[in-house]
């Protein structure tokens, strides 16, 4: 009963890093419950615009060395597109350094290579690279937590102090912020458009001069227009406004985007801060808690790189 105990794991948060987390604990043979207040399809990682690529997250280094071991499972899964939500797309990173590029990831995306004037209007990078559509992504990292034996229970917690499990790997978020609690967790809203796909079949992202940010990605049964940053903004609203300029410059960035029937819209707050919070805390009951959040944008990106190390850290 007692080694029973010791095995016992509840992962709070149930959106793209907690399932994640709580998937690979279940794999590992730990028992393992997710408590979470929304089902995955409700979190902030629906939202996502899910480009695989290390955006708006430190510290760098450590980033760069998940990312890759999270690209390593990608590829893997985009053998079953249609199951897991994974695909390989290319298309063009807008005002990327290629040479810093090929200098981390070089070896694992050996087509980097400069856009030319006809891809992009600009100083362009053409990667291949993993795009992921949540909608089924999600469901799908639910479905086989569950076929490890794991338990998802809708929960809405307080305080982390009120999880009585020998071991609470905390996959919070946004919630950080009050359940931890830490003040240095801040919401980076960003708004996405929906519409119907003109026939696009690379994804695009580009940054102006005044540093505003403009992407379009391929998903199956629309196209994903975005995006904002807006920090410090909690706003779950869609503005109309901030939805037109967003159509506006993906219309200038690919013209057949002009005129597409408009799907619907989503608003989603980025966890962010000044870099990961990914470590081991000892309670002073003896309990173990790990920290897995602070993501900001890069969430999906990180997010198997990130559950390894914090199955490791979740040992009795």
């Amino acid at each position: 009963m007692e080694s029973e105990r010791q095995d016992a794991v509840v992962v709070v948060g149930g959106g793209v890093i907690g399932l994640t987390t709580a998937l690979v604990l279940a794999e590992r043979g730990r028992r393992v419950r997710v408590w979470t207040r929304d089902p995955a399809e409700r979190t902030t990682s629906a939202v996502a615009g899910a480009l695989w690529w290390p955006y708006a997250i430190e510290p760098v280094e450590l980033a760069r060395t998940w990312a890759l071991r999270s690209l390593d499972v990608y590829e893997k899964l985009a053998a079953s597109p249609e199951v897991t939500g994974v695909r390989m797309v290319e298309g063009v990173l807008g005002e990327a350094d290629l040479d810093q590029a090929v200098a981390w990831a070089g070896a694992r995306l050996p087509g980097l290579r400069a856009a030319t004037a006809e891809e992009y209007a600009g100083t362009g990078m053409w990667a291949r690279l993993p795009l992921i559509d949540m909608s089924t992504h999600l469901p799908w990292l639910r479905e086989r937590f569950l076929a490890a034996g794991g338990v998802i229970e809708t929960r809405t917690v307080a305080g982390l102090a009120e999880v009585d499990a020998p071991v609470v790997v905390n996959c919070t978020g946004l919630e950080a912020r009050e359940l931890v609690p830490d003040a240095s967790v801040r919401p980076v809203r960003g708004q996405l458009v929906l519409v119907e796909n003109p026939g696009i079949r690379t994804w695009l992202v580009s940054t102006d001069a005044a540093g505003e940010t403009a992407y379009c990605f391929p998903q199956p049964g629309r196209l994903v227009l975005g995006g904002t940053t807006d920090e410090d903004q909690w706003s779950l609203e869609p503005d109309p406004a901030v939805a037109e300029a967003i159509v506006r410059r993906c219309a200038a960035l690919r013209p057949e985007i002009a005129g597409a029937r408009v799907l619907g819209h989503l608003v989603g707050l980025r966890p962010s801060r000044d870099a990961v919070r990914l470590e081991r805390e000892l309670l002073p009951d003896g309990r173990v808690l790990v920290h897995n959040y602070g993501h900001g944008g890069g969430g999906v990106t990180v997010a198997w790189g990130c559950a390894e190390e914090a199955s490791g850290l979740a040992a009795p």
